[in-house]
């Protein structure tokens, strides 16, 4: 690759040419469950069609237009091919601009260091590059390189914000810290690297994804996830977590804006608690897709969003759902932009 290449990681909230979502079947985790997280993925595709394009992967598109009814099917693409799960987010592509020119990044995907099978989910992204859904202009590069999208906040001018637990996790890439803050500067052409070393939610398994706790909102704002309950498990460590954002400076040199989101009521299931979090959040055109879970703190985080967001409209949309299989609503998706 030419090193005088002009390399930019498009922030979410850049305009959209289409969002991707891979659709959950019988032959996943969510079998036991497959009607209750349909309506959720259902809801999911409306409120995006509404607004942008929708890629839809899935095993059988026709099961998958009967679930939609009478939604604008003109919208969505269907690629049908095998999968293993549905987290697009963690394996979809990642469009980087380089020199004016949309490049879709391949990396490796391995079942968040091995934990599930992802033989599948990793040459979903090659599959849809060779059938050309980015369109002729885009080019594919593949990395012999461990990441996933979850792990990673840009503000589209050189920042990415991230997690040490989940970067320098062994089974990923086992490189240190300035190794890997080389390899990302490299292939997102950054200035800087915003780690933080804080901050987790119990029966999260992907070792601290960036979007289940803090998220660029602007090139200056950042909405975090903030635990008032000096009894939950959670206090300490996302206190920490906000200190360090404090410290934080922009690509500017700024400090950043602090907007904090409730931290969700905790949701259980067969004795395990799961990882609701109101920052796995989705910016689309015109609006933004926040997961809710049943409970008062729903309205609140609204609102707290709204302030990040004064000029899109804030949709709830119910993730009960996807936080049983322990991700949300950013997790099933991956934004590609215009």
């Amino acid at each position: 690759m030419n090193s005088n290449t002009t390399k930019q990681l498009p922030a979410e909230w850049a305009e959209q040419q289409f969002v991707q979502l891979t659709w959950p079947h019988a032959g996943t985790d969510w079998a036991y469950m497959l009607d209750e997280v349909n309506e959720c993925f259902v809801n999911i595709a409306r409120e995006i069609i509404k607004r942008e394009d929708l890629l839809i992967v899935c095993t059988d598109s026709d099961e998958v237009e009967q679930l939609l009814g009478d939604a604008d099917l003109s919208r969505i693409t269907f690629a049908e091919m095998p999968t293993n799960d549905t987290w697009a987010r963690d394996h979809g592509g990642i469009t980087v601009i380089e020199d004016g020119n949309p490049v879709i990044y391949d990396f490796t995907f391995n079942g968040w260091g091995m934990k599930y099978a992802a033989n599948y989910d990793n040459l979903i992204t090659r599959k849809l590059y060779t059938a050309g859904i980015f369109g002729d202009s885009a080019h594919r590069n593949c990395f012999n390189f461990i990441l996933e999208g979850g792990s990673i906040e840009s503000d589209g001018e050189g920042t990415i914000l991230t997690t040490a637990e989940c970067l320098l996790s062994a089974n990923r890439n086992n490189l240190s810290e300035d190794d890997i803050e080389v390899k990302l500067k490299e292939y997102f052409g950054l200035k800087q690297v915003l780690w933080l070393n804080h901050g987790y939610l119990v029966g999260d398994d992907t070792d601290s994804h960036v979007d289940t706790l803090a998220r660029l909102c602007d090139k200056s704002t950042i909405a975090y996830v903030k635990c008032d309950d000096e009894n939950d498990e959670h206090f300490d460590e996302l206190k920490k977590m906000k200190k360090e954002l404090r410290q934080f400076r922009t690509s500017n040199g700024g400090y950043f804006r602090l907007i904090p989101l409730p931290m969700a009521d905790a949701v259980y299931e067969a004795g395990e608690r799961l990882p609701a979090t109101y920052a796995n959040f989705l910016i689309i055109n015109g609006a933004v897709l926040m997961p809710t879970y049943n409970s008062p703190k729903d309205e609140i985080a609204m609102q707290q969003l709204q302030k990040a967001f004064p000029d899109r409209e804030i949709v709830g949309i119910n993730c009960l759902a996807l936080i049983k299989q322990h991700g949300s609503l950013h997790c099933v998706t991956m934004q590609y932009p215009k």
